[in-house]
Parts: C-alpha cells; structure tokens; sequence
C-alpha cells in the first residue's frame, strides 16, 4: 500500500521554498504538494474507506461524509490508512515471522527501484515548523456524541488568532475558535464525549486530542490520521495559548537559538578562514561525525537537492544552508515532540523538565536536580546548555541512544541471582556437539566450536570421543562423515577458556566409544591438563541435593557413566552412551513390531575413567515413579528431544517434579542431520537444566538461547522460577491460563520508530529501498506465547515511524522473553533485517532504544529500534519500579483465586479457613488506587499475611502423611491423586497469595516515598522530611520457606 497521507513518515511536512518566518505578522504556508489552500489538493491524500488501523490511528468514512455510524465496516481501505496485511478479526496476523507464507494480498503498486534516498517531505524540528502546518492544515476526524464523526479539514489563520474548520453547515465565521478563549489542549481520549462515543475503543490514544475552549470548558474532541499529526497540532496549540500574541516574537527568536547558535559554531570552526562558506566534503563529514549513523550519499544528496532548489552553482555549503541541512537530517521528530510534552513549551529541557522526564518515564528513583545535571553535563554538546543546564533536542537525543537508555536492564549484566540454590534449581546453558562448526553429518570438526561455545558463556559441553590412530583418541561424530579432531587438543583448549566467561561449573559430557586402552589415554590427558579443576568427590548420599554453582567454582564436572560400587576390577561393564543408538532402541520399544526393538549396547568401562565421575553419573531413564523411588540426585538421565517432547505433553507435572531434584539433559534429534535446533522453550518450561542447542546454527531458537542466558550476568546458569523449585507446587508445563499464585504482568509495547536499517544481505532486486516492519513476540509458555506486527513503512530504512501500540498479557513473567524482528517486506519472501531477543525480567520501562542483532548475534551498527516499554498488573503486587506511568492500568473485573477441594475432611477444614484471609488479600491488592486505600493496605497487610502463612503451616502438617489419611477416608487410585494434585495446588495458592500480598505492599510504600520525592522536588514538602531515609526494595525470587520454624511474616 503506499504511503501517501501527510505526515504518515514521522511527522513529515512538505517542503517549504521559503523560510518560515515570512515577515513578522505573517506565517506563510508551505508551497508544497495540496498547495496552500483550505480545501484539500490532489497532493493530500484522504481518508475514503471505513476502518480502523492502529497503525496510523485512522477512522475513516467513505468519501469523507458527514457521518460515521457506531458500525464501522473493516473494508480495506486507501494507502493513508493501511491495516495490518493479513490479519483477522480479533486475532493474530496469519502470517508468522518465523516461517514465511507466499501467498500475500495484492498491494496498490509494485516494487519499484527508487533512484533517489531523499523523502520529498521536511521534518518536524521546532515549533515554528508545527505552527506552519497547521497554518497548511490537515484533515482530522471531529468526534462527537452519539457516535458521530465528521472529516473535516482543520487549519489555523494565517494572523495566528483562530481555528477554522471546513466543511460546515454553520457560517464561516462561527465554524472557528478563537485562540485567545483555548483554556486547554489535552492528549488522548480524556473527556465525556471521547468516553461516551461508541467507536471510542477503535481510536488511537496516541491519535485523540481535545480543545477546551470558552468560559463553559466545551471540548473540541480531535483523532489525527497518525499520532505525528496529533502531536503536531497539540505542539502548536500549546506554543500558541503559552505565548499569545507573543508567539512571533518566540518563534523569531528561535530562529537564533541554542541549538542554531551550536550548530553555526561547529561551521565557524570548519571555516578558520572567514570565508563564510566550506568545501561540500567538509560540510559531509561533520555530519556525519555528529551522527554517524547516516550515510555519506544520503548528506550529500540533500546538500544538492538544496542548492538546485535554490538554482544554486558550485558545491560550497554555506552557513544557513549547513544549519538547515543539519536540522533537517539530524532531527527525529518523534523525540522533538517527546521533549516538547516535558519541557513547558521550551525547545529545550531544564533540570525540573528532566527530573519529571526521569521519574514518570524512565523509573529512575530518587532523582534530583544533581543527577539531572550530571545528565546534561554529560550528553548537552553545546557549552551554553551545560553552563545554563538546559538540554537541548541534540542532548536529548544523545541521552536517549546511550546505553543509559537501552532496553537491557544494566543490573542483569552481572550476576544477581541467588547462586546457593541446588545445581538442579537452575538452567544451564548447554552445546551439543561442540566440535562441529557445520552440519553433524558431513561436516568439519574443529576446536574452535570449543571456543566459541565457552566465550557466549556455555558451562556443558560434549566430547563423542572414540578410538584414533597413533593410540590417540579423537573427537567426531560416529557413524558419519565428519572430520576428526583429537582428544588432546580439545581437552587444552578447554583448559584454556574453561572459565574465561564464567567461574561457575563446567559439565563435560563424556560420550565415551574408546577401547579400555585408549579410555586410559583419556584420564591422563584429562588428569594432566586439568588437574584440580576436576571435581571428583564422592557425591554424600546423606544430603538430597545436588551441590551449589557457588560451591563448585572453578570446578570441571565429568558427565558419563560410572562403574558399580560393587565392581571390584580395574573394568567393568556398562551400556553404551550412543545417542543413535539410544534414539532407533526407544522408538523400537514404542513400535508394536518385535522385530524393530534393539537390545542395549554394552562395552567396557576402565576404573580410571569411572573414578573421574562424581556427581554428573549418566544412567538410563525408565519411568518418572521408579525414578521418584530410586533415581539418587547425583544421577543424570539423558533425553532426546521427541521423547523429551513426548513427556512435555503426556505428562507436564511429573516432568517438572522430576526436575526439582534432578538434572535432566536434553539433546537434539539425530535426525537433524543439518544441525537445526530444537525449542528451548519446550523444555525450560519443563525444568529441564540442560537443553543442548548446535550452537553453529544461528536462527530463531539459538537467539532464545543466547537471550535467555544473558539475565545473570551472561554466567551460563539461570535460576528457575519459584514455582518450579519449590518441593511442594503445582505447575503444568502445557497450562493455557494463569498460573496458580502468580499474578500475571500487562506488557504495553509501543514500536516507535526505527534507525538506520541495513539492506538484507543478499538482496539486490529493489536496491537500496528497504520496506521494513516490525514483529513483537512473545516466548514462553503457552499461555503467553503470542505475537503482533506493524504495518510497512514503504520505501524508508533509515528512519520509519511505527508507532504502534501493542499489549501482552504475561502469565509467568520469569519463563518469557520478548522478541523484537524488522523484516523487510517483500512479494518474493520478506528478508530478515535484525533482531533483539531479552528475557523478560530484563526489561527497562520508559523510553529506550533496542540495539538490532544481526542473524549470526553480532550487533548491527547504529540500527535499533525506538520503542516505549510499560509494565502494569492486573491484581497487584509484582514489579515495582518497573513500570511507564504514562501507562493506565485498564479495569478488570475483580477474581479471587480458588482453593480445591481433596474430600479429605480434616485437611479440607484447614484450606476452608485461608479462604476469607485470601479475599482479603485480593481487596487490599485490588483498591491500591486512593490513598486512603494505601494507608489501609499497609496498615493491615501483615496481619493477612500472618493468617495466610498460619493456614499454609497448618496444612503442611499434613504433607508426609497425605497418602495414608487419604487412603483412611477411603480414596484409591485416580481420586486419591486427585487430591495429592489439590494439596500441591492449595499450598502454591496459599504461597502466591502471601507473596503477592507482600509484593504489594513493598509496591505501596514505594509508590508513596516517590510521592514524598516529587513533593520535595517540587517544594511542597512539609519542614524537616527532606531527608528521608529510603531504600529501593529488589524483587526477591525467595519464596515463602516451607519449614513451619522457618516462616515469618514480613
């Protein structure tokens, strides 16, 4: 579809001959595309077509009638107001980002080749640019009661004194508003008529505005055809009542401002001579050195479309033109009219702007004007900005593109997670076949698939080692075609980088083929070159629990099998480690032909090698009850995926069970001979510790890996969720709902813009154009699993505006990622561009700029995204700090989290008592709205939390013995693990419940310290509470401990 309404690119006006400011008095109107007319030209495109896009926030009637009914038809319509290709009503796009479909809609036009990077169309930069566009005017949609809406054409006089609208029954003289009666200009869907409007839940927030005007506050309701325009006019009209009759003089004087002054300094430094203008090459590079960004044809372009508009000769740049250049190629609108919202109508901020912008945006606690001024010192490139601490839209723009601003929490860069916990507690970054840099069937074998696993911060890595020549063992993939590498060096190279990323553990695991001789051969290569780094104390068989990654650092754990205590000789007999093997012997068991099952190798097991074994023993998994009985913790079971997956389905809370005390590994198919991967994620929501990826083959599933493991400090070890920990829980893998005592997080994600997007590698048929759009997606388990794309921005790689909202309701924070994807749209199969993966928990509110991957993980340069990232709650508790305040939570109706019944009588009266204390609980999450409401939930919030915790002890009184009183009332079979499942379930109830309770009223003083904050900003503050003593609170991940001794209320 082409893009062809105004401003549909960030805001964009049609080239101006002249300047501005005309003259003092009169404004003179852009003689661009439309002409400078009231009524639309042929250059403005209109919004003929019902529908509704939150693309471009456009509502639309055909024709531009007078009239839009309460039912809007979803016809497609013209290029001004695109919606969302192949998407379905109330549902996801059809079309995934991760597998391409080739059947697409028919667009409007075709691809062409464009011969020119330069849009025709001059960006927002200042006030005076949005004073002249309105003075051009736009077509808005005139809300009113009843579901009515009128398109009409909006424009503001040329002396600057009324807003006038056409067309209109009413005379042309009353079909205006004089500026002088404006009382306010309000953004978004914020009076009676906007919330009384049928179609209001169609419109855009970012695209509603409202004028109140006149002694009566009437309201003017407003819908732009995109938040720019929306922003353009809610600018203007606030410069206009702010500075009055003034207004020429401001913005005459702004035409000699900080920034210009800045700008025109940097030219005087290039020109030493005085000569009053500079070589073109000179002009270039100063650009480009202050935004490095854009490239060299795209300033040199623009230089030339400037001198041949003015019929210019010769290549020279003089002052006025290198300003107007640097603003036109240098400004961002949409972090200009970010500005203007927090900076009073200044074209600047101060440091009372800034501190508003760092607490209400950016979550930044306890902010004053010290660290505002830090921010300006370090990021204003105009001395005097820094002198007068005013940061100006070059300073902010530098401070929103700093790693001060990425979305990537800078606390997860190092270790902070609980490292005490068991081994089994956490997920462990895992290879599979190590050795290889290609394909597992005919690929080579190299050491540095060693070094690159261990630099991402890998901890298990795989050495398939069988018999070489010369009495050396080798490393390769049996039964293939792929080359050898031996043993020796890989066990070196191993020394070398084992903990160069990380000091936590290093599992080997050992898939042993060699002969007894050569196994000997192993274990003094292995003893030699590692030495003490190999752990090899006897596991204690009175503990239950693996050792913690902080006890074993800088240790080497060997996994591989392990002779029997009772095997007395120097070798014993054991089955083999083939994952082939293992693979054709399990599916012949499940085959009901007898001639299809294959008995279990076996070979021999030198003493030596065994003794290297300590707590990593490799033994073969048979059933989860036999291993619940038998299974001992320093045993590890091996799974390949399609029995993994088999598991995952069949039986979710066993495997997750299982993995409390267990480590279990998973590894991919055999039959994956190109070495693709597996989903992580189908196994991490089992618990699974080590999902083993081919870490030689980028795409989709190794960036959840490399993202997810990025969380703690990139060590190769993640804490598991709670819920997953706890010896007592109730989660299913495969829940499609929310999760039992965890209360679900609302993700609001708004993909603003994007920045210097590079050409997909390999395409050439469109040359330079990009036509990108943007995939968020949701990872995690199923019930949070979703995604939602952008509409394309057409022909625009360097600087598309998006801005598009979206919403995510997350029901297990702690296991999803979010995934950015800029693909570039295409009718052959639309090219990847970059892509940012980060696990949830990860995330930065606020403002912040997501720094684009490359599909192999290398950072692409100066290409990221602008994005506005908001966390809220739906029931309390959960992220404090975490959350975009600009962002309002949405009404829910209230839900009270249900207990089981067991039909066991005296366990059954113990859950019946936490119940009023759990509704309790809920309203005192629920009315964190007043103050008064506030002040009773800390109030009365530990004594809730008592009631609750007193209830879960009473009911684990009953734990060990649950079996036996279940069976005394007479349950058997399928109903007394029904009511084994509800225990676990009302304990992860009761435990959630507290938790959430706690969470919120740590949130609740939070809330009112940054209340207290902004009052002494402000000067509001009572005498003598200028220096309170507070401290921001972390979200713990303990959770309430399960031994009755243990259990305190907080």
């Amino acid at each position: 579809m082409a893009e062809r309404g105004r401003g549909a690119a960030g805001g964009a006006l049609p080239s101006s001959p002249g300047p501005v400011l005309a003259a003092k008095g009169a404004l003179r109107a852009g003689a661009g595309e439309g002409g400078g007319g009231g009524r639309p030209g042929p250059g403005r495109a209109r919004c003929d077509s019902a529908g509704v896009s939150n693309g471009d926030c456009s509502l639309g009637a055909p024709g531009g009638e007078a009239r839009v009914g309460p039912a809007l038809a979803a016809a497609p319509g013209p290029a001004a107001c695109p919606l969302p290709r192949d998407s379905k009503p109330g549902g996801l796009p059809r079309r995934s980002s991760i597998i391409k479909d080739g059947t697409k809609q028919k667009r409007e036009r075709k691809k062409t080749v464009s011969f020119s990077s330069m849009p025709t169309e001059k960006k927002i930069s200042s006030a005076s640019d949005c004073i002249n566009a309105m003075v051009e005017g736009s077509e808005l949609k005139k809300v009113r009661s009843n579901s009515r809406i009128y398109h009409r054409y909006f424009l503001l006089d040329a002396d600057m004194q009324s807003l006038r609208w056409e067309p209109s029954k009413k005379d042309s003289e009353k079909a205006k508003i004089d500026i002088k009666s404006i009382k306010e200009v309000r953004t978004g869907k914020n009076t009676d008529i906007f919330r009384s409007n049928g179609v209001s839940d169609q419109i855009s927030e970012d695209c509603a505005f409202s004028v109140i005007y006149g002694e009566n506050y009437e309201s003017l309701d407003l819908v732009a055809n995109s938040a720019d325009v929306a922003n353009i006019w809610v600018t203007g009209l606030r410069y206009l009542i702010s500075y009055g009759k003034h207004t020429l003089d401001m913005l005459e004087s702004s035409q000699d401002n900080m920034r210009t002054s800045w700008v025109s300094q940097m030219f005087s430094e290039i020109d030493v001579d005085g000569l009053g203008h500079i070589t073109l090459c000179s002009a270039v590079q100063c650009i480009r050195n202050l935004n490095p960004g854009l490239k060299t044809s795209k300033i040199e372009l623009k230089f030339k479309e400037l001198h041949k508009s003015r019929d210019k000769t010769g290549t020279d740049v003089t002052k006025e033109e290198f300003v107007e250049v640097f603003h036109e190629l240098c400004t961002r609108p949409e972090i200009y009219f970010l500005l203007v919202q927090f900076s009073s109508n200044k074209e600047f901020l101060d440091t009372k702007d800034l501190m508003m912008f760092l607490e209400a945006e950016q979550g930044v606690a306890h902010i004053n004007e010290e660290i505002s001024l830090e921010i300006i010192h370090k990021y204003e490139p105009s001395k005097e900005g820094q002198e007068k601490g005013w940061l100006s839209i070059d300073g902010f723009t530098n401070y929103l593109m700093s790693p001060d601003c990425y979305i990537f929490d800078p606390e997860h860069k190092k270790v902070c997670q609980d490292m005490k916990q068991p081994l089994s507690h956490y997920f462990i970054n895992s290879s599979h076949n190590t050795y290889l840099i290609e394909d597992q069937f005919r690929g080579p074998s190299d050491i540095t698939g060693y070094i690159r696993a261990l630099k991402m911060g890998c901890r298990s890595v795989e050495l398939d080692v069988w018999d070489g020549p010369d009495n050396e063992p080798v490393i390769y993939t049996g039964h293939t075609m792929t080359s050898q590498i031996v043993f020796r060096s890989v066990i070196d190279i191993i020394n070398k980088y084992a903990f160069f990323a990380s000091e936590y553990p290093l599992i080997l695991c050992l898939e042993n083929h060699c002969s007894i001789k050569q196994q000997k051969v192993m274990v003094q290569h292995m003893k030699k070159i590692l030495g003490d780094k190999l752990y090899t104390t006897s596991p204690n068989v009175e503990e239950s629990y693996l050792p913690s990654p902080d006890v074993l650092k800088g240790k080497i754990l060997v996994k591989a099998k392990k002779l029997s205590s009772s095997c007395s000789g120097v070798e014993g007999d054991v089955t083999d480690e083939d994952e082939g093997a293992e693979m054709s012997q399990r599916m012949g068991k499940e085959n009901t032909e007898p001639a299809n099952h294959l008995p279990a190798k076996r070979f021999q097991l030198c003493k030596e090698l065994s003794e290297l074994v300590s707590i990593c023993k490799s033994v073969q998994f048979k059933e989860f009850q036999a291993s619940f009985q038998a299974q001992k913790y320093w045993e590890v079971c091996s799974f390949n995926e399609v029995l993994a997956s088999k598991y995952a389905n069949e039986n979710p809370g066993d495997f997750v069970n299982y993995n409390k005390r267990f480590l279990a590994r998973v590894f991919p198919s055999p039959m994956r001979i190109d070495s693709s991967n597996m989903n992580p994620q189908d196994f991490w929501k089992c618990g699974c510790q080590i999902v083993a990826m081919n870490f030689q083959t980028p795409g989709l599933m190794m960036d959840l890996n490399v993202g997810w493991f990025r969380q703690n400090g990139n060590c190769g070890y993640v804490l598991r969720p709670a819920i997953m920990r706890e010896e007592v829980s109730f989660f299913s893998a495969n829940t499609k709902d929310s999760v039992p005592g965890v209360s679900p997080q609302l993700l609001h994600i708004k993909v603003i813009s994007g920045q210097n997007f590079p050409k997909p590698k390999g395409s050439g048929a469109k040359g330079d154009v990009v036509d990108p759009y943007v995939y968020v997606e949701i990872h995690g388990i199923p019930a949070d699993c979703a995604e939602q794309r952008t509409r394309t921005v057409h022909q625009n790689g360097d600087a598309p505006i998006f801005d598009e909202s979206f919403e995510f309701q997350v029901n297990l924070p702690e296991l999803a990622m979010v995934r950015f994807v800029v693909l570039d749209d295409d009718y052959i199969g639309d090219e990847f561009i970059g892509q940012y993966t980060i696990p949830f928990e990860c995330l930065q509110t606020g403002y912040r700029h997501v720094q684009l991957q490359s599909l192999t993980g290398e950072v692409l340069a100066h290409a990221s995204l602008f994005v506005h990232v908001a966390i809220t709650n739906r029931r309390g508790g959960g992220k404090p700090h975490k959350r975009g305040l600009s962002v309002r939570k949405g009404k829910k109706s209230r839900e009270y989290a249900s207990l089981r019944t067991l039909w066991i009588k005296t366990v059954d009266e113990v859950f019946k008592n936490a119940q009023p204390p759990i509704r309790d609980a809920t309203d005192l999450r629920e009315n964190m709205q007043m103050i008064q409401s506030l002040k009773a939930l800390i109030e009365n919030a530990d004594a809730v939390y008592e009631k609750i915790v007193h209830c879960q002890k009473a009911a684990m009184e009953f734990h060990e013995h649950l079996q036996s009183i279940g069976t005394k009332e007479g349950l058997k079979e399928r109903k007394l693990q029904k009511a084994v499942e509800s225990f676990t379930w009302n304990i992860t109830i009761l435990k959630g419940q507290a938790d959430l309770l706690k969470y919120a009223k740590n949130e609740t003083v939070e809330n009112l310290k940054q209340i207290h904050y902004a009052a002494v900003s402000c000067g509001l503050n009572k005498p003598g509470t200028e220096n309170a003593d507070v401290q921001k609170p972390r979200r713990s991940l303990e959770v309430i401990p399960e031994k009755a001794n243990d259990e305190t209320g907080e």
